[in-house]
């Protein structure tokens, strides 16, 4: 990955001065991408006490690759390595990489990067679907539904779902809900104060979709999950206005007061129902009120601990903790992944459909499935391909988890099931489902794709950067 902006009388930075800035520039933000701050300070640095005849790039590469050294802490020997382990150093015993284990699980966060993408990705998708939908939100989940309040209380009733659609209830009620749920949405696909926007898209995103449970389609099922999830990961590390920001913020205090008087107010009001109990009648037997206020006091205890010891015991525990969460939350995103992909193919093994290769078929002929008549009907014409593609799927998603222990087939079997999940978009006329699945696909994703398609978008916003 280069870290330097070509020059030359087409680059766009104009002046070789100004390249020369573009150029240290771009390195620095490449090396934020990587998530190694240190990297960035030693890019600048190198431009400043660079040799005479070399370049800004060539000094901000060896930078890169000399700090990368000495954060990773493996600093480079003398001499020749031989293989296998160091002299005078023994292997590690199970005590040894339990222990690593347990430092790596408590002290770095994993997959950073990836929870940033799927941050971003539903984030994406609900913004997009609320935004499509919008003309018709009163029909879907509002008064005038054909799935009236009353039925919906009488459903919830029975399963206890969370929505606050029926604490008030009305059209002004609604309209603030759901409008509420458009800027969550958007504040978590900036990464805006996400400890309390990922909060406030969980509840959104339950409540409309617990109103009407019998809209939508496999891809609700699919954010209604990750919305949960979300709550309990580090998902703005990289790539969002907090980490742009870092602790300079100051609307935090007042924003998540708010939200604990907000929160008060609706547990001592008597309008919300059983919706904010602290027992639930059912499996786990825990209501939503230790959840909310859990989340809120920790963010409390978290914001005292920085500001009163922010090098203390107290705010490195809690970081710890964090960051175990964090982990547990993205294994339980990638197992819930593999879950859909191997219940879907081992359940089209037993369809006599997907046996005989035709299943592709029928919905390729039906009217709810064929959002371009024409294209489907020259797809579903091909009988060889339509054969194909029925088999491949279910070889694809039968597959799948097996392809994990192998790097490279991973990442050439998430290229061909990304590109189905557009096909399925365009074809069958299911963009919030084949969206959802490529933004849970994410977390599979591998951190050096992730870097380079994130260094190239910070060189692109830095060649549009207007020049001062």
């Amino acid at each position: 990955m280069s870290a330097a902006v070509p020059g030359g009388s087409g680059d766009v930075t104009g002046t070789p001065e100004v390249a020369e800035v573009a150029e240290v520039a771009v390195a620095a933000e490449v090396a934020e991408v990587a998530g190694v701050a240190e990297v960035a300070g030693a890019a600048v640095a190198a431009d400043t006490a660079r040799p005479s005849g070399e370049t800004p790039g060539e000094a901000a590469a060896v930078a890169l690759a000399a700090a990368t050294v000495v954060v990773a802490g493996i600093p480079r020997q003398p001499g020749p390595v031989a293989p296998g382990a160091p002299a005078g150093v023994g292997r590690p015993g199970p005590a040894g990489l339990a222990g690593r284990a347990v430092a790596v699980f408590t002290g770095r966060v994993l997959g950073r990067y990836q929870a940033a993408t799927v941050r971003i990705g539903f984030g994406l998708v609900w913004l997009a679907y609320l935004l499509r939908e919008w003309p018709n939100r009163r029909l879907l989940y509002g008064d005038t539904s054909p799935w009236s309040a009353d039925l919906a209380q009488r459903l919830l009733a029975d399963n206890g779902a969370l929505t606050v659609l029926p604490w008030f209830g009305g059209r002004l009620w609604f309209e603030l809900v759901y409008h509420l749920a458009v800027l969550a949405a958007l504040a978590v696909l900036l990464g805006w104060r996400t400890r309390a926007s990922t909060v406030l898209f969980l509840v959104t995103v339950l409540s409309l979709q617990n109103r009407n449970v019998f809209l939508g389609d496999g891809g609700d099922n699919i954010v209604h999950l990750m919305a949960i999830y979300l709550v309990f990961t580090r998902c703005a590390e990289v790539w969002s206005l907090d980490a742009r920001r870092g602790d300079s913020g100051r609307a935090g205090v007042p924003l998540w007061t708010l939200l604990g008087a907000l929160l008060l107010l609706c547990q001592l009001g008597g309008f919300a129902g059983t919706s904010l109990d602290w027992t639930a009648p059912g499996f786990p037997y825990v209501g939503w009120a230790p959840l909310f206020w859990g989340l809120w006091a920790v963010a409390g205890l978290w914001w005292l601990a920085g500001r009163l010891a922010p090098e203390g015991e107290t705010r490195a525990v809690l970081d710890a903790l964090a960051t175990m969460v964090h982990n547990c939350a993205m294994l339980v995103i990638a197992v819930e992944v593999v879950l859909i992909y191997a219940t879907a193919g081992w359940y089209k093994v037993q369809g006599s459909r997907w046996q005989d290769g035709t299943a592709l078929y029928y919905p390729l002929h039906l009217d709810y499935f064929t959002p371009w008549p024409a294209l489907s009907g020259l797809v579903g014409g091909a009988l060889l391909p339509v054969f194909l593609i029925s088999y491949g799927t279910v070889l694809l998603q039968v597959g799948f988890p097996f392809t994990l222990v192998d790097r490279r087939v991973k990442n050439a079997l998430l290229v061909v099931m990304m590109a189905e999940h557009v096909g399925i978009a365009v074809l069958l006329g299911l963009p919030v489902f084949s969206l959802a699945m490529i933004a849970a696909d994410a977390v599979f994703l591998p951190t050096a794709a992730l870097c380079w398609a994130g260094a190239r978008v910070a060189r692109i916003r830095l060649r549009r950067a207007p020049l001062s």
